[in-house]
């Protein structure tokens, strides 16, 4: 029988011990079995051992990263044997190291939760940005919380879904309530028909319209574009797009939609890294590369024009 592994990652204090004695104080949880709750990080909140045991809920310690090997994990599956696997993650050590161990058998990994205490995340952007992307980079969920009326969600979701792009994120009050939907707050006018994306707006725009491609339909976009040229594109198409750095100048890509040429423009003219200054309707439309639908761009012109002084885009 699998038995899935929920990890809760998180910087220390960020409210992990809180979810994670929240979530096995729900009966429902607890329903299937006997859980294994490893901690790799104890902070000011302590669990209740006497009160989880009771509950069916093993709680060990780990204090050194080098304990955490597969034969350690083994030992406790055998020792204890449970349905459910919980470990509360350290957060100054690397997630990677725990997804490249090998699992017992039979240990799945069921989910990862990130939790961000709204309230620090814009220091920790500005001053380990690297670190603090890295633990949302493979999380399913990301709970933000600590939120209130002046949180920045705007920044706090571009930062998160630069490097992460299918997590799902949760805003939630210093009370533990829902914080309420959120629509990131554009920095262009999404009414307009025509949309003239600035450097600066470039990897807002190009993430909005990778999530919502409807919400572009129809439109004309105006932008700055280095080429992608290949003769795998389907014939007639580029890419026009930007290199974007996602969370460290070792962490960078480029992002570019699927474009057809006018008919006027011959294919063999154009090379890789050209600039040109770019207007074209945007129509969604199903595309081999996408694997589905996406934004599909028809340019009606396109400039030559210099590279810029700093060609990279950010997304915050």
């Amino acid at each position: 029988m699998d038995k899935p592994v929920f990890v809760i990652n998180g910087f220390l204090d960020s409210g992990k011990t809180s979810f994670i004695r929240d979530t096995l104080n729900d009966p429902q949880f607890l329903s299937s079995g006997k859980l294994l709750l490893i901690v790799a990080e104890e902070g000011e909140e302590e669990y209740d051992e006497v009160a989880f045991a009771k509950k069916g809920v093993s709680i060990i310690s780990v204090e050194e990263k080098e304990q955490l090997t597969t034969k350690f994990l083994t030992d406790l599956d055998d020792f204890y044997d449970p349905n459910m696997i919980m470990i509360e993650w350290n957060g100054m050590w690397k997630l990677d190291e725990l997804l490249d161990l090998d699992m017992p058998q039979n240990w799945i990994l069921g989910q990862i939760v990130t939790i961000v205490d709204s309230t620090t995340f814009p220091m920790y952007l500005a001053n380990m940005r690297a670190m603090i992307l890295d633990e949302v980079r493979y999380s399913d969920v990301v709970i933000v919380n600590r939120c209130d009326d002046a949180t920045d969600r705007s920044l706090i979701r571009r930062s998160i879904k630069a490097v992460n792009r299918k997590t799902q994120i949760s805003y939630e009050r210093a009370d533990g309530k829902v914080a309420g939907d959120f629509e990131d707050e554009l920095p262009y006018d999404i009414s307009q028909q025509k949309l003239d994306i600035s450097d600066a707006d470039y990897g807002i725009w190009f993430m909005d319209a990778s999530d919502q491609p409807e919400k572009y339909e129809g439109k004309t976009v105006h932008f700055l574009s280095m080429l992608y040229v290949s003769p795998r594109l389907p014939k007639g198409y580029i890419v026009p797009g930007r290199m974007v750095m996602t969370c460290c100048a070792e962490d960078t890509q480029f992002s570019g939609f699927m474009a057809k040429l006018p008919a006027a423009v011959a294919p063999e003219s154009l090379k890789s890294r050209m600039w040109f200054d770019v207007t074209a309707d945007i129509h969604v439309q199903r595309m081999r590369e996408y694997k589905g639908k996406g934004v599909v761009l028809y340019i009606k012109n396109m400039i030559p024009a210099k590279e810029p002084a700093d060609p990279m885009i950010y997304f915050s």
